[in-house]
């Protein structure tokens, strides 16, 4: 029997989960689990159900938005594989770890292509099975060298992209071609430590707690709606390579969670915050 993901974000109000699961019994649907959380400061509910049952999914969203609050958001997604198209550049950690993870049956999700702007990768790619696509900036501007990245990844229909270590900066046109589905991982020192090397700014200042942050792409460069961080204990004993080291392991982890949420269909986006059911 098919499963499917009903996801709700809309206005609190009396009589909400009642109404919502009157309306799934009476199309004959199994609620298999529920969660539901209210942000009482915006007065805003949010609510993900896996279903089952055999599914008229537009007949099912017109009776479920008769009974919401005008201008609710309703998703409803079949549980399955999604297709996703990974960017990067030159760095293994990362792109190397979400790979054994696909594998290994760990992800919910079709790896369709790895595109990078240089071809340091692709023998780790290839070694999966998975195509390689190398589009060079040299000789083009930033945005002619995106344009090819985004007429590439429209190929593969993807659901979602995620950067893998992708060092190039995403102009607006790439994030209004692909809103609401670019992941990406950062190391926690921003803003105190820019720049090529963050981990020698970071050992000069005596840090002693190394992070990554992963969050959806916005127009705002690395302040988009976080979805997951983590953070490591260091001290000084430490060096620098040993605190990149240590950094480029937390930023795997983080990233592979980040990714598994949204192929469950667990974030939604809640003004530059996200809500994780």
């Amino acid at each position: 029997m098919d499963e499917y993901i009903l996801l709700i974000d809309t206005e609190d109000a009396k009589g909400l989960v009642y109404n919502i699961s009157k309306v799934l019994f009476a199309n004959h649907l199994n609620i298999e689990q529920n969660t539901e959380y209210v942000d009482k400061n915006t007065n805003k509910f949010f609510m993900r159900t896996i279903i089952s049952g055999k599914i008229s999914q537009k007949l099912l969203l017109k009776e479920l938005q008769e009974v919401l609050p005008p201008n609710s958001e309703i998703k409803l997604n079949k549980k399955a594989k999604k297709n996703v198209v990974i960017l990067a550049t030159k760095e293994f950690h990362v792109l190397g770890d979400l790979l054994i993870r696909y594998i290994d049956g760990e992800l919910n999700a079709n790896i369709k292509a790895v595109i990078a702007n240089h071809d340091n990768l692709k023998g780790l790619v290839e070694n999966f099975d998975i195509p390689f696509i190398h589009i060079d900036a040299e000789g083009l501007t930033r945005e002619e060298h995106e344009g090819k990245i985004i007429e590439k990844v429209k190929e593969y229909e993807p659901e979602l992209i995620v950067l893998a270590k992708y060092m190039r900066i995403l102009t607006p046109n790439f994030v209004e071609t692909f809103p609401k589905q670019v992941l990406n991982i950062h190391h926690s020192f921003l803003p105190a430590f820019i720049g090529a090397n963050p981990y020698k700014q970071a050992h000069q200042r005596g840090v002693k707690i190394i992070g990554a942050t992963a969050h959806y792409v916005t127009n705002d460069l690395d302040e988009g709606p976080i979805i997951a961080q983590d953070v490591v204990r260091i001290d000084h004993t430490y060096s620098w390579q040993d605190m990149r080291k240590a950094g480029r392991n937390v930023e795997k982890i983080v990233l592979s969670n980040a990714f598994q949420m949204l192929l469950d269909d667990r974030v939604f986006v809640h003004g530059n915050k996200t809500v994780i059911l």
